[in-house]
């Protein structure tokens, strides 16, 4: 792949297989995947933006490679991320939760993720979950040549953050929020010369 003027290989390796990524991406075969698969592509139905919210959640001061690796172990502790199913758990599932070594098994995360599955039931009295969060999409997304470019939140990031909180989300500060909207294709956070740039369509490359 042609990189742009300026792009150091330092911040964009280019794989065995010819494609240009970011270092975080280009060594563990896991996040190579999920990089080259899923990580800012659209997502905009309610279960799927529950989901990513509550494993952003957990994944707060922790590496994202943990969470990823940890992912079928959620997903089956958490019925799918279904949020009526969520939002019916009791002390008893999170003693359940608690004892459960396929999760990060953190009371306050766990608690946060049943509190916003209720929160996300009472959103579809108003938008819907997905409409709410895609409803702070920019004008305009970053273009990072490197990564020190690249930012850990917006002011459209902050402002969702602020409404979450008021609709009784918990764990939903402006940087976990801005990892969500990267992470569902909200903004393009690819650096100019990966070869996943502009590949999520909302965004030109």
């Amino acid at each position: 792949m042609t990189q742009d003027v300026g792009v150091p290989q330092a911040d964009v390796v280019l794989g065995a297989d010819g494609l240009a990524r970011p270092v975080w991406a280009s060594k563990d075969p896991l996040l190579r995947e999920y990089y080259d698969t899923e990580w800012g592509m659209p997502v905009r139905d309610e279960r799927g933006v529950f989901e990513r919210l509550s494993l952003e959640a957990f994944q707060s001061g922790l590496s994202w490679a943990t969470i990823l690796r940890k992912r079928p172990g959620f997903r089956a502790a958490f019925e799918g991320f279904d949020p009526d199913r969520v939002a019916g758990y009791g002390e008893s599932a999170v003693a359940r939760l608690m004892g459960d070594a396929g999760i990060v098994r953190n009371r306050r995360k766990i608690e946060a993720t049943i509190g916003n599955a209720r929160a996300t039931v009472a959103c579809r009295d108003r938008e819907g979950l997905a409409t709410l969060v895609w409803s702070f999409q920019p004008e305009q997304t970053p273009r990072p040549q490197v990564a020190a470019d690249v930012p850990s939140s917006s002011p459209e990031s902050v402002a969702l953050a602020k409404e979450l909180k008021r609709r009784g989300f918990a764990f939903v500060g402006p940087t976990t929020v801005f990892a969500l909207m990267e992470a569902i294709g909200i903004v393009d956070t690819h650096l100019v010369g990966s070869h996943r740039r502009g590949s999520s369509g909302v965004w030109p490359h």
